[in-house]
């Protein structure tokens, strides 16, 4: 009775620690990829994007929301580094050496993200509503001219089934 007692608790304990062992560690994905010199710090961004707004909708976006209300979002300002979302996830490539393939991707409608130096990564898009939808705002020129940096950004972070986005006031085309 002893040894299968004994045993199950090997066996239990072996389980966890395998379980432990594979859990995502969280973090910035390949930290060796450096934003440049010139690319900001997470203490002194290289640039302010966005507008700091008191009320997290503009009222274009309220009023193309069902019934007139959107899904709810926080107004928020947040330091990152401007990445191309989908080279990010799919292979953790961020920092200087992928400027120039981020930029590429960005100009060619890959989304654009932010990754914060924990390690959280949301998608970054215009906020205003009808502008968005009718092409007279876009964050393509921007995050081009920082892909690669970290920046300031001021927009409304919103979530939604474990997607994160930060929807940027005042961008222009």
């Amino acid at each position: 009775m002893k040894r299968k007692l004994m045993f199950g608790v090997v066996v239990a304990a072996g389980a966890i620690t395998m379980m432990v062992a594979q859990e995502p560690k969280g973090g910035i994905l390949h930290p060796e990829m450096t934003v440049g010199a010139d690319g900001g710090t997470w203490d002194k961004p290289v640039a302010k994007i966005g507008v700091k707004s008191g009320e997290p909708w503009t009222q274009t976006t309220i009023a193309a929301g069902v019934n007139s209300q959107p899904q709810p979002g926080k107004a928020m300002t947040v330091v990152g580094e401007i990445v191309d979302f989908s080279c990010y996830i799919q292979l953790g490539k961020h920092g200087e050496k992928h400027r120039s393939c981020g930029q590429k991707c960005v100009a060619n409608g890959q989304p654009i993200g932010l990754l914060t130096q924990t390690g959280a990564l949301y998608m970054l898009m215009p906020e205003e509503h009808d502008p968005r939808r009718d092409g007279g705002v876009d964050a393509k020129a921007s995050a081009s001219a920082h892909m690669g940096h970290v920046v300031e950004i001021s927009g409304t972070a919103a979530s939604v089934h474990g997607y994160n986005a930060i929807y940027v006031q005042g961008l222009t085309k």
